[in-house]
Parts: structure tokens; C-alpha cells; sequence
């Protein structure tokens, strides 16, 4: 098995001389019409956390038509192979399926001075066109490698999903993996090399409920949710390792003239260094099991009871890409030859799951501009898109190797 190290990549200025090297980056520059109109057929179909079969199933026959064996794993992952002279070593390209948005959304993309406008286009649509227009530009190239090449759209990247898409990536291609690189949004001034640990939660309390008017005073699970989110509020964290939180989901409650039964919050922590995550997560869990005997302090004297109930719905490793390592080496040659400058970040991406398992691994930008993320209005231009196409690719290459 073939050990990766910095002088094991293709030199930069040999790799962009090779014919069907050439042929592959012109045959970008070519279609990039093509590209963007994948782009919006792909934003352009539903994929909620959880729902991304449709959308898998268009990407899958993109692939296919791209010369690749391609398949659908038991997680709903779309898989193209691109076998190398070496079958054992993989380099897996990834880009996420899912989007944040529910169901019913409206994802038609709009067209307004030179962007497209639609939830869902830069993040993770600039992800997914780039995925299919490099598996593409190899395949009209020829261009063959001497490990194989993956290129995987796959679920349950966003909120809930849990990166449950590339645990199962990660799991099939145990041990045969040599590197992964994440296409996630747009932007090529970046490079994450650092995967950001974050924990999700959900605290649910519940209670006998009951009517606004006849049972005042029973204890109310929305006003012992309030206490403890405003209690919790109060937790100091610091600058530095940067730490954060966020109450992104509140539900509960069935009338206004009703005393609900139930009440919930879901929770995002996120931290720098794994032992103030922890102590995030223990001042969590201290906050609202102090709400709730708060909550029943002031209720009705002989009140049934509020019972918590706090489930951890997402935890997201953390890793870091050694300094030294090939792969760094690999998009900081494919920088300097483009002309690109970047920077090196940490987020939390699908590449914190091999970054904690000591694999390679690195998320960057597809090219061209987008903004507006996770939000309706999200939008991408693009202008330029061909600088992330090549970037990527030669990244992949360097790494793979190409054949003479």
C-alpha cells in the first residue's frame, strides 16, 4: 500500500504538461455553460435533510455518463469510480447532497445581475457541479490515474444528518483511503484544514399540560424551556479557543389557550478544544435541569411533575491536516500555479470525520462567488468558476498521480 508523502505528489509544473492534463483544464474552460446548467437543475430539485433521493439519483446519471461505475450505497450515497492502474488506493471527491431548507421550499433559481438566486445553489449546488464537471473533463480527457478516484455526492452533511453520509463513505473505503477533498460552497480563498468539533441537542420537557383558564398554575414546559435558555444565555465562553452556541429549533404547544405537554429546543455548541465543548454541554444539561425545578417552584403546590429528557442528536468530530502533509502540499502548488492565495481555516465540514481518523482531508471552495448561505437568499455568480474547477482537479491529480 502506497505510503503519501510530500515528495510523493506530481511536481506542479510536470503535472500541467501532460496532454491529457491539458486537455481536461481546456475542456473546463469549454463548457462552462454546461457546468452551471447542471448547477441549476441540481438546486432546482428538493433535498431536505433526509430527502435527498431524488436529487442522488439526477447526480447518479450524471456520473454514469462520465464513464463511471457508479452506485447507490445503503445510506443513499451516489458513488462514481474512476479506477486507477493501482485499484487500492482511493482518492475520494466529495460533495454533499443535502440542504438545510424543508420541505416545500421553493428552490427555483432566479436569474438578477449575473447571479442565480436560489436556496441551496452556492452551498452545496457550486459543490455538486463541480463534482460531476471534473468526474466529466477526466472522462473526455481520457485521463487516466494511477489510484483510483471516487467521486461521491452524498447525504445527511447538513444539521441532523450527522455526516451519516460520509461515515458510511468512510467505513466502505476503510483503509484504502489516501486522501479526501470536500467541495462545499463556493469561495477559493480558503482552505479548512482543521475540522471544528460541535455537539447538537435536543432538550425536550414535558408535563401534564392543560387549559389556560381551569388549570392555571400547572407547570408550563414553554415558560421552563424559556428559564433555561435564558439561564443557559448567561454562560460565559471564551474568545479564545473560539466557542460558541446557538438555539436554532424551538417547538411545542397546540393553542394559544392551552398549557402544552410538551416543549422542545434543539441546540448547536461548538468549541476549538474538546474540554470546553464538554463544559459547554455540562453547563447545558446544569441550566435546564435547574429551569425545570424553577418552573415547578412557582407552580400549583401538588402539580405534576416536568420531566427533561436531553438527547444528543449530532456530534462532529474534531482533526487536524498535519502540516506537512501531501495533500497540503498538493492544493498549495495547484494555488501558486493559478495564481490563487488562500488562507487556512477550520469549520465543520464532511471532511472532520476523516480529519479525526487521521486521513488526509480538506473542504475548499468549488470557484466562482456565492452568499447568503443557509439563508432564502442565498445566491452564486459564476464568474471565475474556473479557477475552483482546476484548483480542485489538479489538487486530485497531484495527489492520484497520472499515468504516462
Amino acid at each position: 500500500m502506497a505510503t503519501l508523502t510530500a515528495r510523493a505528489a506530481n511536481p506542479i509544473e510536470t503535472l500541467v504538461q501532460h496532454k491529457r492534463v491539458v486537455n481536461a483544464m481546456a475542456w473546463l474552460d469549454k463548457n462552462l455553460d454546461w457546468i452551471t446548467e447542471q448547477q441549476i437543475a441540481i438546486t432546482e430539485i428538493p433535498a431536505p435533510e433526509f430527502h435527498e433521493a431524488a436529487r442522488a439519483a439526477f447526480v447518479a446519471k450524471i456520473l454514469a455518463a462520465s464513464g463511471l461505475d457508479v452506485r447507490t450505497d445503503s445510506a443513499g450515497n451516489v458513488i462514481g469510480e474512476r479506477h486507477g492502474s493501482d485499484d487500492k488506493d482511493v482518492v475520494l471527491l466529495v460533495a454533499h447532497l443535502d440542504t438545510v431548507f424543508p420541505a416545500g421550499t421553493d428552490v427555483h433559481v432566479k436569474r438578477s445581475n449575473g447571479r442565480l438566486l436560489a436556496p441551496g445553489i452556492s452551498d452545496d449546488g457550486a459543490g455538486l457541479a463541480a463534482l460531476v464537471a471534473t468526474a466529466r473533463a477526466l472522462d473526455q480527457a481520457q485521463l487516466k490515474t494511477q489510484m483510483t478516484i471516487a467521486f461521491a455526492a452524498d447525504v445527511g452533511e447538513e444539521g441532523e444528518g450527522n455526516l451519516r453520509g460520509i461515515r458510511e463513505l468512510m467505513a466502505a473505503y476503510n483503509g484504502h483511503l489516501r486522501a479526501v477533498i470536500a467541495l462545499d460552497g463556493a469561495a477559493t480563498d480558503y482552505v479548512t484544514t482543521i475540522g471544528l468539533a460541535s455537539r447538537r441537542l435536543d432538550m425536550q420537557i414535558t408535563g401534564p399540560g392543560g387549559h389556560s383558564w381551569s388549570d392555571f398554575g400547572a407547570p408550563n414546559p414553554i415558560t421552563a424551556l424559556a428559564r433555561g435558555i435564558v439561564q443557559f444565555s448567561r454562560t460565559r465562553v471564551p474568545d479564545e479557543p473560539r466557542t460558541t452556541f446557538n438555539f436554532g429549533v424551538i417547538e411545542g404547544g397546540t393553542s394559544v389557550n392551552s398549557i402544552p405537554s410538551e416543549a422542545s429546543v434543539k441546540v448547536d455548541l461548538r468549541s476549538e478544544d474538546d474540554a470546553e465543548l464538554a463544559r459547554l454541554e455540562s453547563e447545558l444539561r446544569k441550566s435546564f435541569a435547574s429551569a425545570v425545578d424553577e418552573e415547578m417552584a412557582a407552580a400549583v403546590p401538588g402539580s405534576e411533575g416536568l420531566k427533561l429528557k436531553v438527547s444528543v442528536i449530532g456530534v462532529r468530530p474534531g482533526g487536524k491536516l498535519a502540516p506537512g502533509a501531501a495533500l497540503l502540499n498538493a492544493i498549495e502548488n495547484a494555488d501558486r500555479y493559478l495564481g490563487n492565495r488562500s488562507r487556512l481555516e477550520r469549520s465543520s465540514t464532511d471532511a472532520n470525520l476523516p480529519l479525526s481518523q487521521g486521513i488526509p482531508a480538506i473542504a475548499i471552495g468549488a470557484g466562482g462567488q456565492g452568499g447568503g448561505s443557509h439563508s432564502l437568499e442565498e445566491w452564486y455568480n459564476p464568474a471565475g468558476r474556473e479557477l475552483g474547477l482546476k484548483r480542485a482537479m489538479l489538487t486530485a491529480l497531484m495527489i492520484a498521480g497520472v499515468q504516462p
